[in-house]
Order: C-alpha cells, then structure tokens, then sequence
C-alpha cells in the first residue's frame, strides 16, 4: 500500500530535496507541500495524508504548534495523519515538546535517505520513531525526575499477564519484536500483536511510551554507573 506524504518546510529546497528522495521509494508518494504551519493544517484537511514530515522552525506557526493542532484537532474524513518532525537540531526541549504535542518521531534532517524511508513506514503503522540517542536521552530524563516508582502508574501493571510484562521489560531495554520473539520462543507476528494489546491496555501511543512506563513502575531500572 502507498503511504501519501506531506512535507512541510519554509525552505523550498529541502522540501524539493526531501520530494525527490522520497519519490524514489515505490511505496512513498508525496501528495503536497506546505511551506509554514498554517498552510500545512489546510493541506493536510484537503489532502488526508498518512503521514506528515514537518519541520520544527517555521513562520506563523512553528511544527509543534500545528502538530498539537492536526493531532487535537482533527476533523478530516480519514484517520489523522501521523506526524514525523524533522530539524537541524535535537535538542531536549523540542524532543519533548514535540512529542507531547502528538509527534509519532522525531528525526535530524541529516538522516539518511533509507532511515528517513524506514522511519516514515515506521511511524504509518502507528509506531514511534526515534533515534536511540534521543529515545535513551527521553527516557532517562523521565526516569531520573522520579524519585521512587509512581503507585498510581503502577496499578496499570495489574491490567497485563505474566507474558505481557515480560514483553513490556523487553521493549523497555531497547530489544525488537524480532529479537523478542528468539528469546520468548514466540514468532515475530505474536509479539507484534502482544505489544499492541499492551498498548490498548495501558492506553499509550507508541514504544517509547511503554518503555517509560515501564521505569514509572518500577519494572525495568537505569542501571548505575
């Protein structure tokens, strides 16, 4: 299936740029450009795209700002877009904000074509998409403002079998559903399945959610350096 694009930049060369890399992929399409927030809110309603590259800085109203908008505010005919940001720059600030704006990824511009290709199919499929360094930076930056497991998080474990916690540890320490399903002696495709009743238990979004909730409760802890 064709996954519909639409990049957004207030610069007409990376957005020229990131077309043609991005078209090169059979299964990429992009549908429409925008070259600020606003115009990107409008060509989203027009066009239902299923995913959204926006960049962070941009004039009348920057990436995170239209996405907390796309994200809350969505009226369209189809399912909202997925939002994947891409910046120069990563810093901690716009790592967070974005993602609690309802980013689904959050990625360098300095990527490579076939990362910037497999984050965008990553981030369709409803999953996050980060790069270690920030997802380990986010995490840890969770983890360390806490000072014991938070009890009210924690109840949510009472909601997941023994396997399930077992996945969610697993998940939480970076492992993939390929390698999950080697030590569960399981197959890729259940795991996958596990993870996402996990999610719609606890009602989180992505990984990367579950991974913090997995060092809130106390499951999984940063080992000492």
């Amino acid at each position: 299936m064709t996954i519909r694009l639409l990049l957004v930049d207030d610069d007409a060369v990376v957005r020229a740029g990131l077309s043609t890399l991005l078209s090169l992929r059979p299964d990429l399409e992009v549908v429409g450009e925008a070259a600020t927030g606003v115009a990107a809110l409008a060509k989203a309603a027009e066009l239902c795209p299923d995913v959204v590259l926006m960049d962070v800085r941009m004039p009348e109203l920057d990436g995170i700002g239209a996405t907390r908008r796309l994200v809350g505010e969505w009226t369209g005919p189809a399912p909202r877009p997925r939002v994947l940001m891409l910046t120069t720059f990563d810093s901690d600030f716009h790592v967070y904000s974005a993602l609690a704006a309802g980013a689904s990824g959050f990625l360098r511009k300095d990527t490579s074509p076939e990362e910037l290709a497999h984050a965008v199919r990553v981030v369709s499929r409803g999953d996050a998409m980060l790069s270690p360094a920030v997802t380990l930076r986010l995490i840890e930056h969770t983890v360390h403002r806490m000072v014991q497991p938070d009890p009210a998080v924690a109840r949510g474990i009472g909601l997941l079998g023994e396997r399930e916690i077992d996945v969610v540890k697993l998940v939480a320490t970076g492992w993939s559903n390929a390698a999950i399903a080697e030590k569960l002696d399981s197959t890729e495709s259940s795991v996958k399945s596990r993870v996402t009743r996990v999610l719609a238990k606890l009602g989180l979004d992505n990984r990367v959610q579950l991974a913090i909730f997995a060092y809130r409760t106390g499951l999984v802890s940063i080992s000492p350096e």
